[in-house]
């Protein structure tokens, strides 16, 4: 019974070190966040350039509020994060903001993409951002999204390569003799 005793004790103190090392690595992650984040966008910018998406810059809606005329970003960006948009553009403090994103470009920039609406035209701002900024005001959630996004997009290409695998193999395979 002792014996037990001892080594439940002696793996409570392990737990209680391994709680304090814990606590210091995590704190060391959460100092060094933004550079985490600066490393992986640049990593991501190829895949970003071929599953990014164009997003609006400007468009006019009609009276059922389907837009016309839209005219979009060249660079493609890929949506990390989304958060309570601020009160007022940068660019224009009598635009409201109805909608404001954390995006990443093609070229590895992380960006806030803000919308404005004032029934006819929706138009947009896009403000660099640093990646500590961009991680206080969006939260963790834009390097979830990022590696979540990575994370996908090598699943899809694995799939299409173990297809197309199968498909030469089908198309190259030497005929049955008659």
């Amino acid at each position: 019974m002792d014996e037990i005793e001892a080594g439940f004790t002696k793996m409570t103190k392990m737990i209680e070190e391994l709680k304090k090392t814990e606590g210091q690595m995590s704190e060391e992650i959460r100092a060094n966040d933004g550079e985490l984040l600066r490393r992986m966008t640049v990593l991501a910018k190829p895949v970003v350039k071929s599953v990014g998406l164009n997003l609006l810059k400007i468009g006019k809606q009609d009276t059922k509020g389907e837009l016309y005329d839209p005219n979009y970003f060249t660079e493609k960006m890929i949506i990390l994060g989304k958060c309570d948009p601020a009160p007022f553009r940068p660019d224009d403090p009598a635009k409201t903001i109805t909608d404001q994103f954390c995006v990443l470009s093609e070229r590895g920039r992380l960006y806030e993409l803000m919308y404005s609406n004032d029934g006819f035209l929706t138009d947009s701002y896009l403000n660099q951002i640093e990646p500590k900024a961009a991680i206080e005001r969006y939260g963790y959630d834009v390097l979830f999204m990022l590696y979540q996004g990575m994370h996908e997009y090598l699943k899809t290409e694995q799939e299409l390569v173990a297809a197309l695998e199968k498909v030469i193999g089908f198309v190259f395979a030497s005929k049955p003799r008659a």
